[in-house]
């Protein structure tokens, strides 16, 4: 599960999306890149008046008010107000806070172009947008989360090719093969990456596992010989839980897909994922046997499957910080807003604002979940949002180049929690240490792949989860029988 999942487990906590507010309302204060630009320096005789520039003289033209790589045309022609007046409407999921900050980090295009951009965030996101392509009425920019979802967009002919027309030189400097690959149908490019996080990552207990000794594994039979020498220890290696009401058992299926990332050529991963290849192929079924030994090997899992299915996924973390002799588990594969649920008082409630959180970077860490087989290097399971257009006018070019700028995402980042795939962006604009380390992670994966599950139909992806349940309570003696029972459910059957 992805951004859907995140945003229903944290309702009330930090990084919850607050029902209520509006997207396109304005925060109180200045948007960044909206200050007045300062006044040249005056030579020493400062009484002396400044000397107007004559009409055509290009030298004493204002800069521009951010830096727009050369191959971006329309973004250039946009500041030099080729557009003015004009608007252009744009579709997100993103409301409250979310949406406020995006409402700033657009702020400097209209403040430079003249051109008003409205922001429309909604709830129903998917189903709202897909009837608006459908009865002709699109926005003429959307938010969306799922590269499936572009690509069912694309192929209905909604959307608009943007490598017809943009700088593909500059975006591949900026994101590489790997993101401009999740924002293509194979032929074209349609979207510009916006935020992303990963999934592949394993957090632990960091000053409780640097006193053990312990190093952090950077191979897959190193992470099984540490786990082991855990066991030897008293304690258990692993936080694994799958407890989310309806929603039950997707944390296991992330399992499965991290693993298969790992275990087979990208292709096979693409093919499951879109039901050409069945649950019971041969590489599909490895990767559910690699993951039964991080999940059924006697003593690796904290309570084992009892607590595993029926511990609240937002509770899974605890035990690494609040066993009594010290970490009674020591590692948690979950994404960075995990975090949120990191409470320094394990009795206090999760979706209290107040409750003291631990911090990242200090009392806990992550690493990479490492390779298993070297061929296929170190993949990342993922998300990350795009932007893509359904009309073609010049001022909707000029947002979509502005929205693969560094300057759109500066904001976004500043604010905190938030990662850009785009590789032009300084280091040092990441303060936290999540962000800092994700875009490491992320800049240095050799492949990149959207939630398979997520992408599946729902009867399918429901199914998958369902599974995950009954496959752990069994401890995984039944893996025949869930796959076949997998692959007999109906991937054209209605949601």
């Amino acid at each position: 599960m992805r951004t859907g999942m995140r945003a229903a487990l944290a309702v009330s906590a930090v990084i919850a999306l607050l029902a209520g507010a509006c997207a396109n309302a304005e925060p109180e204060g200045t948007a960044a890149g909206s200050e007045e630009t300062p006044t040249e320096e005056t030579t020493p005789d400062n009484d002396a008046p400044a000397e107007e520039p004559e009409d055509g003289d290009e030298a004493a033209a204002a800069p521009a008010p951010f830096d727009v790589p050369d191959g971006y045309t329309h973004l250039a022609r946009a500041l030099e107000g080729a557009f003015d007046g004009g608007s252009i409407s744009v579709m997100s999921q993103w409301i409250a806070e979310d949406g406020e900050r995006f409402v700033e980090a657009v702020r400097p295009f209209e403040d430079a172009t003249g051109i008003e951009v409205n922001i429309d965030g909604v709830t129903d996101y998917t189903t709202t947008l897909v009837a608006r392509s459908e009865g002709g009425n699109p926005p003429d920019i959307a938010q969306v989360a799922q590269p499936g979802l572009m690509r069912t967009l694309a192929d209905n002919g909604h959307l608009v090719a943007i490598s017809d027309w943009i700088d593909t030189g500059q975006l591949t400097s900026d994101y590489g093969d790997a993101w401009l690959e999740m924002t293509s149908d194979g032929d074209d490019i349609y979207g510009v990456t916006w935020g992303a996080f990963t999934k592949s990552v394993v957090w632990y207990p960091a000053p409780e596992f640097e006193a053990a000794g312990y190093e952090v594994p950077e191979t897959w039979d190193e992470l099984i010989a540490l786990s082991n020498e855990i066991v030897a220890s008293g304690s258990s290696p692993w936080c694994i839980s799958v407890e989310q009401g309806d929603f039950s058992g997707w944390p296991a299926t992330d399992w499965i897909e991290d693993v298969l990332l790992r275990t087979a050529p990208p292709e096979v991963y693409d093919e499951w994922a879109a039901g050409e290849r069945p649950f019971s192929d041969p590489q599909v079924a490895e990767a559910f046997d690699i993951t039964a030994e991080i999940f059924f090997t006697e003593g690796y899992a904290y309570g084992g499957p009892t607590w595993m299915n029926e511990t609240w996924v937002g509770a899974t973390p605890l035990p690494m910080f609040h066993g009594e002799d010290g970490p009674d588990c020591w590692f948690h594969k979950q994404a960075t807003w995990i975090s949120d649920f990191f409470l320094a008082d394990p009795n206090a409630a999760a979706d209290d604002p107040d409750a003291e959180r631990l911090t990242p970077g200090e009392d806990a860490r992550f690493f990479v979940l490492p390779s298993i087989d070297e061929q296929y290097g170190t993949p990342v399971l993922g998300a990350a949002d795009q932007f893509v257009s359904f009309d073609d006018r010049d001022e909707v070019r000029a947002l979509i180049e502005y929205l693969a700028t560094p300057t759109a995402v500066q904001p976004m980042i500043e604010a905190g929690g938030f990662i850009s795939p785009n590789e032009s962006v300084p280091d040092d604009w990441y303060q936290d240490y999540s962000s800092r380390a994700s875009a490491d992670i992320l800049a240095e994966a050799t492949t990149l792949r959207d939630d398979a599950s997520d992408g599946m139909p729902a009867p399918v992806g429901s199914a998958f989860n369902a599974a995950m349940i009954d496959w752990i309570r069994a401890e995984g003696q039944n893996t025949d029988d869930t796959l076949a029972r997998l692959d007999a459910v109906d991937w054209e059957g209605e949601d």
